[in-house]
């Protein structure tokens, strides 16, 4: 079974029901971060629980030291899976509004636990759902204590002194999620320093999907990332964002493609520019 899977809404529609099936709406918004909640309570897709980036996908963030979406807790993260009623063959589906960025975070912390099998984004989120004619359920999903025994594989990741070494290696490849004008310095609506790391490539996560929000077809993909890794090996590709969230994004969007999973810097672009030791870039 592949490590990265799509699920249409009218395929999650006819497994709506399934004891199997453990739904996590991932909604959220980073200038309103209560937007989340108060959309789930709104309506959801009937089973779903509500997992937030902050409290749930996140740890605390420390000033001057994390980025602003620090991994979390992995034994905290299991506990909390549990109680969604996660057991190791549950079958997973993750949503949002539609980007899939949110999801893909959720999926990413799932495959760090170990958890690579039987874990599907909704195509399209919410917008996908809505454009199928699909209902939202205003119920509490029910609630059943799950078995869930992950741990953390570390080799998914990076950190930034590790990072900092490899930067001059010609075997690196390093793929940056965020928009374009981010990426050069152009702008900077969120950090406190523009521009990105040095030897880093932009690679933006909306350019994995198409015009209607869906992702684009492997095929596609494929190429898309090829021309990034440029005959260099995918086993040392490491993705970076602002915070560790759409990075995640390009991760899957890569496995989607066929290609390995590379490496997460988690702390990203928000974690790097904490030390003034750290080599800032502008401009392509």
């Amino acid at each position: 079974m592949p490590l990265a899977q799509l699920i249409t809404p009218q395929q999650l529609a006819e497994r709506l029901g399934s004891p199997k099936l453990v739904i996590l709406d991932c909604r959220f918004a980073l200038e309103d971060v209560d937007y989340g909640q108060r959309s789930y309570a709104e309506g959801h897709i009937a089973g779903a629980h509500f997992a937030d980036l902050e409290r749930d996908l996140s740890g605390p963030v420390s000033k001057g030291k994390t980025g602003r979406h620090p991994l979390p807790d992995p034994q905290r993260l299991v506990e909390r899976l549990r109680e969604w009623g996660l057991d190791n063959d549950s079958e997973v589906v993750l949503y949002d509004d539609g980007p899939g960025a949110f999801a893909a975070r959720a999926w990413w912390l799932l495959a760090w636990l170990g958890k690579r099998t039987g874990v599907a984004i909704l195509d399209g989120g919410l917008k996908a759902w809505h454009a199928a004619g699909q209902p939202l359920s205003l119920d509490a999903p029910a609630r059943y204590e799950g078995t869930f025994s992950g741990e953390p594989d570390t080799r998914l990741l990076i950190d930034a002194e590790h990072l900092a070494t490899e930067l001059a290696s010609p075997k690196l490849t390093l793929i940056d999620a965020r928009a374009l004008p981010r990426f050069r310095g152009d702008v900077e609506p969120i950090d406190p320093v523009a521009g990105h790391i040095p030897g880093a490539q932009c690679a933006a996560f909306t350019d994995n999907l198409g015009e209607d929000g869906r992702f684009l077809a492997p095929e596609q993909l494929r190429q898309r990332f090829a021309e990034k890794l440029a005959g260099r090996s995918p086993e040392h590709l490491v993705a970076y964002c602002g915070s560790g969230v759409t990075a995640c994004h390009n991760l899957f969007a890569l496995a989607l493609a066929g290609y390995p999973l590379g490496r997460l810097y988690a702390g990203s672009w928000s974690e790097w520019i904490n030390d003034p030791a750290h080599q800032v870039a502008t401009g392509d």
